[in-house]
């Protein structure tokens, strides 16, 4: 009995550190390596200063920035240690009165359109994070976002179009703007807030 109790415990050991430890740090050295932008958590930086990461949403809410996907995160917005969706099914009355919520307050900003809201800018993703949206909902911002910042829209179009990411390995999900990357160009062309 003792032979296997010890036989079983050198097995748990050694299994602990191969796929607690060692397995870990290979996959995170490897990763430091290939990919070290992505492994150091895809910061964005202005002028030295990280600005945000572009593989979290953030909260824009200035007329002249674009806005992103709503966060289901509780507490605080977009907050990364608390990534979840609702949970709330398609017929909860709280999820549709929140998005009824949110559609008013899109068409208000937005009273030069006069077709449907797109859904993302209205509903959150299941990470409550997601920092892209589609190119249709970034189209029906462009209005807002060129008169806040006295831009011609055709020239915030250009830099939404130079901003679209197409899909991934060409095939994989649907084309998508990253916010945080769009809004950052916005500020280098002018007109909105450093």
């Amino acid at each position: 009995m003792k032979s296997q109790l010890r036989a079983a415990m050198m097995i748990f050991v050694l299994l602990a550190l191969l796929t607690g430890m060692a397995y870990p740090a290979l996959v995170t050295l490897v990763a430091r390596v290939i990919f070290p932008h992505q492994a150091g958590g895809s910061v964005l930086a202005r002028d030295g200063i990280p600005v945000g990461s572009e593989l979290i949403g953030q909260p824009f809410d200035d007329p002249r920035c674009f806005w992103g996907r709503p966060s289901a995160t509780e507490r605080v917005p977009y907050n990364a240690a608390a990534s979840t969706g609702s949970n709330l099914g398609p017929t909860n009355p709280d999820l549709l009165d929140a998005v009824r919520r949110r559609v008013e307050e899109v068409r208000k900003a937005h009273p030069d359109q006069s077709g449907p809201v797109p859904a993302e800018l209205v509903t959150a993703s299941a990470s409550g994070l997601d920092p892209h949206i589609s190119p249709a909902a970034a189209e029906y911002q462009v209005a807002r976002v060129a008169r806040a910042r006295g831009l011609a829209p055709d020239e915030v179009r250009r830099l939404v179009a130079k901003h679209t990411e197409g899909r991934t390995l060409g095939m994989l999900g649907e084309p998508r703007v990253n916010v945080l990357r769009l809004n950052l160009a916005l500020d280098d062309l002018g007109g909105g807030p450093r």
